[in-house]
């Protein structure tokens, strides 16, 4: 994804909005317009020939016209000299057409993002066993689909999962575990027990649904828990004979009705399973970003756990969203025994949550500190001398160490901590480092209780303070 850009600038872009402006001038007028081959290309002016011909052909009609205008760039904010400029562009326009609509839109690189993001609009027909219960409110059916049918919705027309659907997951398959496990057993060996009877059923949410007989027209359908449940029935029908297949399964088709609405079902639907609370905000916008920002580099994020590793990429190069979360709680927040001793608990609550992953931090401390976290890791790893429980001990503290003697600095920004995004560090600053935190640590016992106490980070910040002084400018 895009890192953080500057805002729009006025000297180019002031020049700019005012060429889109001379244009309307030049090529909407509805009289003969003069030569303007040496000024505009063949394709510009036949538009704008077909717009004067057809509207001179409407006239008589009152056709209703709008102007649209969308300016698209990498910068996040508008310079008001250049947002002003949109006034003269309207005036233009009303002054060739008083009764126009228009409209002027900048569309910066969190628009340009999310426009990217945006899957076409897909409508899947859900065909049901019985008529379903319509549930008062917001638009929401109760129903049972037979696992035929509900195979069909969820697949291609080769019988492979339309991954799309269940982006929304806060999970992806989680292999062989034993619910699973159970869930596949149940499908290859049917009692006198539905299918549905045995299971909580699949949670679809959609833009819109509606009904027509036995059948639900559901738009952009989202499958935000029953993935586990739905994978096994694919593999089912895949490797079985499903000729004589009689059994339902429960769905539910809601059409929430606001964002906070959609998030709540999210989280309450998912407990046929336990969910940690990373998975839980899975879906978060920020760690979109952070996963697009990564790939390129050739780290994969597993905001959606086990996504990554379904894929088959390098174990060593997926993190999770725990593992962030500890290496920025360590490095950039300078807490490393928070993020030795509470792992679990990092972002359980809000305000933790946000201090951690904050969107007006530089995207790039993700990769700094995920990398800086990495790399301290192999070279504890390549010191044979160095016991395994000392090494997790350890390796928060000599992260944070690692970053600062790279920078020559003690508490460092954020902005100087993602500076050092794509660097390898050194073995003399991951040795300095290292020895730093091996004294502190030795003479406070060696133990866990000392890594997961305050006393060992008091006296690192100590060292590092007075090896690297802060001086006033």
């Amino acid at each position: 994804m895009p890192t953080r850009f500057s805002v729009f600038r006025r000297s180019d872009r002031e020049i700019s909005i005012t060429y889109v402006i001379l244009k309307a001038e030049k090529c909407l007028q509805l009289s003969k317009p003069g030569s303007l081959k040496t000024v505009y290309n063949k394709n510009l002016l036949n538009a704008a020939k077909r717009f004067r011909d057809a509207y001179q052909t409407l006239a008589s009609k009152f056709p209703r016209l709008k102007f649209s205008y969308f300016y698209a760039t990498k910068g996040d904010d508008v310079h008001p000299n250049v947002s002003r400029k949109t006034a003269r562009a309207e005036a233009t326009v009303k002054q060739l057409f008083s009764a126009a609509n228009f409209s002027f839109t900048f569309l910066g690189a969190r628009a340009l993002l999310d426009l990217a993001r945006r899957t076409p609009t897909t409508t899947y027909d859900l065909k049901l066993t019985e008529n379903p219960i319509s549930c008062t409110g917001d638009v929401a059916f109760v129903c049972l689909v037979s696992l035929k049918d509900f195979f069909r919705f969820i697949t291609d027309s080769q019988g492979v999962l339309v991954r799309h659907i269940f982006e929304a997951n806060v999970r992806d398959y989680q292999g062989k575990t034993q619910v699973n496990e159970q869930i596949q057993d149940t499908l290859q060996n049917p009692g006198s027990e539905d299918f549905w009877w045995l299971n909580n059923g699949i949670t679809v949410l959609a833009t819109r649904a509606t009904q027509s007989g036995k059948t639900i027209k559901v738009e952009n359908p989202e499958v935000v828990n029953g993935l586990q449940t739905s994978t096994e029935i694919s593999v089912y029908f895949r490797a079985s004979n499903t000729e004589t297949e009689g059994r339902n399964v429960l769905v539910r088709v809601i059409v929430p009705n606001a964002a906070e609405s959609r998030d709540r079902i999210i989280r309450a639907t998912n407990s046929q399973t336990a969910i940690p609370p990373a998975s839980l905000r899975a879906t978060d916008r920020i760690h979109r970003d952070i996963e697009q920002y990564l790939k390129p580099f050739g780290f994969y994020y597993d905001r959606r756990k086990n996504f990554y590793k379904n894929e088959g990429k390098p174990i060593n190069r997926i993190i999770s969203i725990p593992q962030m979360a500890q290496a920025v709680m360590a490095i950039v927040l300078e807490r490393p025994d928070t993020a030795r001793a509470r792992p679990s608990s990092l972002i359980k609550r809000d305000e933790e949550y946000h201090r951690l992953f904050n969107t007006d931090y530089p995207i790039e401390i993700y990769r700094a500190s995920s990398q800086i976290l990495k790399q301290t890791e192999t070279y504890l790893a390549e010191h044979a001398d160095v016991q395994a429980t000392d090494r997790t001990n350890m390796k928060f503290y000599a992260a944070m160490a690692a970053c600062q003697e790279a920078l020559r600095k003690s508490s460092p920004s954020p902005a100087e901590v993602a500076s050092l995004a794509g660097s390898t560090l050194s073995p003399s600053v991951l040795d300095g480092a290292y020895q730093i935190v091996k004294a502190e640590y030795q003479a406070l016992g060696s133990t866990d209780q000392a890594a997961k106490g305050s006393d060992l980070v008091a006296a690192l910040k100590q060292r590092l303070g007075e090896k690297f002084p802060i001086r006033n400018p």
